[in-house]
C-alpha cells in the first residue's frame, strides 16, 4: 500500500487533549477523516490514517500539531501490518490499537516488532475478556471508555492492570466528577471534554487585575488601537510590563536587546505582534502556566478570525477573533459568562453569540467548536448555515494550530 499515493484535498485532522491528574496536557488524540463528505472514516480508515500520517509528518509537522507532547495515532490493522507506525519518530508518538484489529499471528508478530523498535502502543476502547486481552504484553496504555464501561467494570480493569505498570486512560470523561471517579481508581491520565465544561462560578465581581486583563484584551483587538493606548493600559500593571520586556528580550527577538521603556519594546515589537501577545498575557494573567482552555482559547481565536472573514469581508477579523479568545472565558475566570461580558465592549453579535442565540456568529463558533471534538458532520452543518464552504475549516484549522503554537509555549517564558 502506497502511504503517500493519495493527491485529495486535505484531510481533516484535529486534537483532542489528553491530560494528567494535574490538569497538565500528556498529549494529544489526533482525530481525522479522509473528505468533508465522508460520512464516517469505515471503507476509508487505512487511506485517511496514511494521509494523517504524512500530513502530520510532511505539512503540520508533529511537535506544531502535537504541541511538543506524545501524539496519539490510530492505526487500522492494514496499517499496522505495513509497518506505518515507522513514519513517525519512536519518542513522540503512540499508537492505538482498536479491539477490532484482532490479534492473530500477524498482528501479535507486527506489534512485538513496533515495541521491540522502540515503539509505543495502547489499546483503545479495551473490554475485558476481549481478543485484546492477548495484546497486553505489549501495551504501555489502556484506554478505558467511561460512558460504556460500568464503574464496577473500570474498577476491575484498573485492580488488574495497574500492578502490571501500564497507564490508564478514562476517555469520554465529559464531566469534573468523572474525571474524580477516574482519578480515585488509579487512571492516570483522562481524554474528554470535562476541562472546558463552567464549574461552580466564583461569586461577586472580578478581581481588578483579571479586569484589567480583559480591558487589554479588548483594547488590542480594536483595529484602531495605538501603540500609546496599549501602553497606558500595559504600563498599570508590573506583571503585564514584566512580560512585555521579557517577549523582547527572548530568544525569538534575538536576545539581548536594550530597552529604555515599556513603549520602546511594543514599538520595536510592532501592532500585529503586540495584539497576538497581549491576548495571551490576557488569557493567562499572573498563573504559572496555561492551561488547556486557554490553549484552546487561542486556538478557536485563530480559527474563527480565518473563517469569519469568508463570511463578514473583514479583512482584520478582529471581531472574530475575539469570539473565538472569548468563547471559555467563564470556564477561565470561573465566572458566568454574562458577568465576564459586561467587562468587555463586544459588538452585539459576537455578545449574543456567546450567550448561546441563533446567529451567523454562533454558527461560526458551533463550527469551530464541533471541529475541534472532531464531530465533523456537525461542523460542516454549521459551516453551511454561516456559509462557510465546509472545506475551508481544515485548512484554517492548520493555520490556527501553526500560529498558536509559538505562542502557546512561549507563553510564559
Amino acid at each position: 500500500m502506497d502511504l503517500t499515493a493519495d493527491q485529495r484535498a486535505a484531510v481533516y485532522v484535529a486534537r483532542q487533549p489528553i491530560l494528567q491528574t494535574s490538569g497538565r496536557v500528556y498529549g494529544y488524540e489526533l482525530l481525522y477523516r479522509a473528505e468533508a463528505d465522508d460520512q464516517a472514516c469505515s471503507d476509508e480508515v487505512d487511506r485517511a490514517g496514511a494521509r494523517v500520517l504524512t500530513d502530520v509528518m510532511l505539512n503540520l509537522g508533529l511537535e506544531t500539531l502535537a504541541n511538543n507532547r506524545l501524539a496519539f495515532f490510530n492505526l487500522s490493522r492494514r496499517l499496522l501490518l505495513a509497518g506505518a507506525a515507522t513514519l513517525a519518530p519512536r519518542g513522540g508518538s503512540v499508537f492505538e490499537l482498536h479491539e477490532s484489529i484482532g490479534a492473530d499471528a500477524d498482528v501479535l508478530a507486527a506489534c512485538e516488532q513496533l515495541v521491540g523498535d522502540g515503539y509505543t502502543l495502547a489499546l483503545d476502547d479495551f473490554v475485558s475478556g476481549s481478543s485484546a486481552e492477548a495484546l497486553l504484553p505489549f501495551a504501555t496504555f489502556v484506554k478505558v471508555d467511561m460512558q460504556a464501561t460500568s464503574a464496577d467494570k473500570r474498577q476491575a480493569i484498573a485492580t488488574r492492570l495497574l500492578p502490571r505498570g501500564i497507564t490508564l486512560v478514562a476517555e469520554k470523561v465529559e464531566t469534573e466528577e468523572q474525571a474524580v471517579d477516574a482519578r480515585g481508581m488509579g487512571y492516570g491520565l483522562a481524554q474528554g471534554y470535562f476541562f472546558c465544561r463552567p464549574k461552580t462560578f466564583g461569586a461577586g465581581a472580578l478581581p481588578a487585575q483579571r479586569l484589567a486583563a480583559l480591558h487589554l484584551l479588548a483594547a488590542v483587538n480594536n483595529p484602531e488601537v495605538t501603540i500609546a493606548e496599549v501602553d497606558e493600559l500595559i504600563t498599570r500593571d508590573v506583571a503585564l510590563s514584566y512580560r512585555v520586556l521579557r517577549s523582547v528580550n527572548s530568544a525569538a527577538y534575538g536576545g539581548g536587546r536594550a530597552i529604555g521603556s515599556v513603549r520602546e519594546a511594543l514599538v520595536f515589537l510592532g501592532i500585529e505582534q503586540v495584539r497576538h501577545w497581549a491576548s495571551v498575557w490576557a488569557l493567562v494573567g499572573s498563573r504559572d502556566q496555561m492551561s488547556e482552555a486557554m490553549t484552546m482559547s487561542l486556538l478557536r481565536a485563530r480559527h474563527c478570525e480565518f473563517i469569519g472573514r469568508g463570511v463578514s469581508g473583514d479583512e482584520t477579523g478582529a471581531a472574530w477573533f475575539l469570539l473565538g479568545l472569548c468563547s471559555l472565558l467563564d470556564v477561565i475566570l470561573d465566572r458566568p459568562m454574562p458577568v465576564v461580558l459586561e467587562q468587555l465592549p463586544l459588538a452585539h453579535s459576537i455578545r449574543v453569540a456567546l450567550l448561546g442565540e441563533e446567529n451567523t456568529a454562533r454558527a461560526v463558533l458551533d463550527a469551530v467548536t464541533a471541529y475541534e471534538q472532531g464531530a465533523w458532520d456537525a461542523a460542516n452543518q454549521a459551516a453551511a448555515r454561516a456559509g462557510i464552504p465546509a472545506a475551508t475549516l481544515p485548512e484554517a484549522y492548520a493555520d490556527a494550530v501553526r500560529w498558536s503554537h509559538p505562542l502557546t509555549t512561549r507563553a510564559v517564558a
